[in-house]
C-alpha cells in the first residue's frame, strides 16, 4: 500500500507543475510599439506637406535669351568683293575696312568727270580772262577790209550805171553792181558789230553759263567721288563680326548684305511673356536672373522695354471657344553692370511670380 501511494505521489508531481500560470509581458514589445508610432506621424507629416505644397501657388521658370544691337553692313555699288580683311568672330573698331569692291568702271567714269570739270574750269578762265588784244586788233583789220570793199563795190556800181544810162551795159550787169555793193555794207555793219563785240569782251549770262558748267561737272565728279569711297566699306561703331554673307571674288549688287555686325557695349536679356503674367510689370524694376552660361550666375537686370510682339506672333487661346486671346509681350531687361563675358545667344531664366 505505501509504495503504491509512493508511487502516485511521484506521477502526480509532474502534472501540477505543468498548470503553472503564463509568462508576463518583456521590454522589446514596447520599443516596437514606439517605432510604429514615429513611422505612422513620418507619414502622415509627408503626406501633408505634400498636399501643402501642392496647393501652394508656384512660380513660373521663365527662360530668355541674350541680345545685342546687330548692324547688317550692305553695299551701296555693285562690284566684286576685291579684299575682306576680317572674318567671323573678330572684334573691329570704328572706322576699320571691313570689305572693299573692285568697279574698274566706276574709276574710269571718274576720271572722264574730271577731265570734263578741267575742260569746264579752262573755259571759265578764257571768259573771266576777255577777249585777246589780238583779236580785237583782227576784228579792226576786218573793219578795215570791209570799208575797202565797200568802196570798191561803189565805185563798180557808179561806173556800171553810167554805162547802162548811155545803153552801154545791160541792165543785168547794173543789178550785179547793185547786188555786190549791198553786200559789202552788210559786211561792213557785220565787221564794225564784230569789233565792238571783241571790245566789250563776254556778257554776265555767259560768265554765268560757263559757271554752271563748272558746278555740274564738280557735282559729276562728287559724285562718282561718293561711289568710289563706298567701294571701301568700314565699320561704323566698334563691334564684333557676327556673320560674313560674300565672300572674295563674288559679285555683290547694291543693298545686297556683305557681313553683320553686333555692338557688344548694347546687350539685353529679352524675355516673352503673356498679356495675363505682365501684370504689376513696369519699366524701371529690377530682376535677378541666373546665366547657365556664366555657371549660374546671379545677375541684376532692370527693364527698360515691355511691348507687344506682332500681330498673329504668340498668342494663346483662353477658352477652346475664346472669346479672345493672349497676346505676348516682349521684356526686354539691362544689366545694371557691365559683364564682358555675356554673349548674345546665351541663354537666362528667372523664377517669375507674377508678383512685383
Amino acid at each position: 500500500m505505501d509504495d503504491q501511494g509512493q508511487s502516485r505521489t511521484e506521477q502526480a508531481g509532474p502534472a501540477e507543475n505543468s498548470s503553472s500560470p503564463p509568462d508576463k509581458p518583456g521590454p522589446h514589445s514596447g520599443s516596437s510599439r514606439t517605432a510604429a508610432l514615429i513611422v505612422t506621424v513620418t507619414v502622415a507629416a509627408i503626406v501633408g506637406l505634400s498636399l501643402w505644397y501642392l496647393v501652394q501657388p508656384q512660380p513660373l521658370l521663365v527662360q530668355g535669351e541674350a541680345d545685342a544691337t546687330r548692324i547688317d553692313i550692305a553695299a551701296r555699288v555693285e562690284g566684286r568683293v576685291g579684299e575682306r580683311p576680317v572674318d567671323r568672330g573678330q572684334n573691329v573698331a570704328a572706322g576699320q575696312v571691313l570689305v572693299k569692291i573692285d568697279n574698274p568702271q566706276i574709276i574710269s567714269q571718274l576720271k572722264q568727270a574730271e577731265a570734263a570739270k578741267a575742260v569746264a574750269i579752262a573755259e571759265l578762265a578764257r571768259i573771266d580772262a576777255g577777249i585777246r588784244q589780238e583779236v580785237v586788233a583782227q576784228r579792226k583789220a576786218a573793219i578795215a577790209a570791209a570799208e575797202a570793199n565797200l568802196v570798191l563795190a561803189q565805185q563798180t556800181y557808179n561806173r556800171t550805171n553810167e554805162l547802162t544810162t548811155k545803153g552801154v551795159a545791160s541792165t543785168q550787169t547794173l543789178n550785179e553792181a547793185t547786188a555786190s555793193l549791198d553786200v559789202a555794207r552788210r559786211s561792213l555793219e557785220q565787221a564794225k558789230l564784230a569789233y565792238d563785240e571783241a571790245v566789250a569782251g563776254y556778257t554776265k549770262e555767259e560768265r554765268g553759263v560757263a559757271q554752271a558748267d563748272v558746278d555740274k561737272a564738280a557735282a559729276a565728279v562728287a559724285t562718282l567721288n561718293t561711289q568710289v569711297n563706298e567701294m571701301t566699306v568700314t565699320a561704323p561703331v566698334g563691334s564684333q563680326v557676327y556673320q560674313v554673307g560674300a565672300e572674295i571674288g563674288e559679285f555683290v549688287s547694291p543693298g545686297v548684305p556683305l557681313l553683320s555686325l553686333v555692338d557688344l557695349s548694347d546687350v539685353w536679356l529679352s524675355f516673352n511673356l503673356r498679356e495675363d503674367l505682365v501684370k504689376g510689370l513696369k519699366v524701371g524694376d529690377k530682376l535677378d536672373v541666373r546665366i547657365p552660361a556664366l555657371g549660374d550666375r546671379l545677375v541684376p537686370v532692370e527693364i527698360r522695354t515691355i511691348a507687344t510682339r506682332g500681330e498673329y506672333s504668340g498668342w494663346r487661346a483662353t477658352r477652346a471657344t475664346g472669346d479672345f486671346d493672349l497676346r505676348t509681350f516682349e521684356v526686354r531687361a539691362y544689366p545694371t553692370e557691365k559683364i564682358p563675358e555675356l554673349r548674345p545667344g546665351m541663354s537666362a531664366y528667372l523664377q517669375w511670380s507674377g508678383e512685383r
